[in-house]
């Protein structure tokens, strides 16, 4: 594969083509450089040639199912619009058996994977988050549970005056094979504190998942980009969590998260815009050289623009999900979930072969 840039007029788009061609590893200041550029089709040929070198024609997903047993949070984070107050209008907070027969009014028959996460709701204690993986444990055992953020994690050290491995031990006891990627968000501690983000700092999020890690689980790991942060801070982000991965090696994917504004009939001038989104994922793989994989995330940037991402460094094309809460509650118009034939279509569409996987990306079927 060949890249067409002149080296004359743009030398440094030059070095850093040679270094993918190679293999070698991209520098902060590559990263930075990339942001920059304008030049995104050779982005996305770049991006498109590392994803190939790492995971073929193939493209992933799998039947899954989202489930929110609490919309009650004691965070604030200024860019969130699911959370609720303790008795506020629409506060919910369900139990294990709830959640049960809501799961069985609306589970599909091949749903593999549980997606949860939720509010920090400090007005129930850490058993009741035990118990709640413990009752759909019981009741669907061969659901894998993919479960709370290491947000979330942290804020129940804090509840329950528990380690973070202790903490991960019991979840582990009651189900919980794997870890979601939200709360990173961005990780800085200068852009936490601006955006309230009065949940874990950055090193703690980087803790739990290598203490995750360290206990045999492999996990997600996000990054929520469009609002106050620089592309310097975005590419340190990334930095550190390939640095996390060079230690651990405990990361299966990498999900670039567009963030949503408050309300659907937001203007387009609030949303990030398909160059941002695609960018923002091609080089979320030309820099995450240690994770094989990079998400394009449909509930965020819309199903037309995961297809052209996946042409441009993406390998996962997320799940069916059944029905997204967080994003939606924050403005996003994209569907809240699609059927597996939607999402093999979409795949195909873009010249690839659908993969459908289980939660640790083994094959369970390829539609050729």
């Amino acid at each position: 594969m060949s890249t067409i840039i002149n080296p004359a007029t743009d030398k440094r788009m030059a070095e850093i083509a040679e270094k993918v061609h190679n293999g070698q590893r991209l520098s902060f200041e590559d990263g930075v450089y990339l942001y920059q550029s304008e030049d995104i089709l050779t982005i996305g040929q770049l991006a498109n040639e590392a994803n190939l070198r790492k995971n073929g024609n193939k493209v992933y997903f799998i039947e899954n199912m989202s489930l929110y047993f609490t919309n009650v949070c004691e965070a604030h984070c200024a860019f969130c619009n699911f959370r609720k107050d303790q008795g506020e209008e629409g506060s919910y907070t369900l139990s294990g058996e709830e959640m049960v027969r809501y799961v069985e009014q609306n589970i599909t028959p091949d749903v593999r994977e549980f997606h949860i996460v939720g509010g920090h709701n400090n007005h129930v204690p850490f058993q009741y988050y035990v118990d709640s993986l413990a009752a759909l444990n019981e009741h669907f055992p061969d659901v894998t549970i993919k479960a709370y953020t290491a947000a979330e994690i942290d804020f129940f050290t804090r509840i329950s005056g528990l380690s973070i491995e202790e903490v991960l031990k019991a979840l582990q006891g009651a189900g919980l094979k794997t870890l979601t990627g939200g709360g990173a968000e961005i990780l800085s501690d200068e852009y936490r504190k601006k955006m309230r983000v009065n949940k874990a700092n950055v090193d703690r999020y980087l803790e739990v998942h290598r203490t995750a890690h360290k206990l045999g689980m492999r996990t997600h790991t996000t990054m929520l980009y469009g609002s106050i942060e620089s592309h310097e801070d975005r590419i340190n982000h990334m930095v550190q969590i390939r640095e996390l991965q060079d230690e651990t090696n405990g990361f299966m994917v990498f999900i670039p998260l567009s963030m949503q504004p408050k309300s659907r009939n937001a203007s387009i001038m609030r949303r990030n815009s398909a160059f941002e989104d695609l960018k923002t994922i091609a080089i979320s793989r030309l820099m995450l050289d240690n994770i094989d994989h990079i998400k394009a995330y449909f509930i965020n940037i819309g199903t037309q623009l995961t297809q052209m991402a996946l042409t441009f460094g993406a390998s996962d094309a997320h799940g069916t999900i059944v029905k997204e809460r967080i994003s939606h509650a924050a403005g996003a118009v994209t569907p809240e979930g699609l059927t597996r034939k939607e999402l093999i279509w979409l795949i195909k569409g873009a010249g690839r072969i659908p993969v459908e996987r289980d939660t640790f990306y083994n094959e369970i079927e390829v539609y050729e």
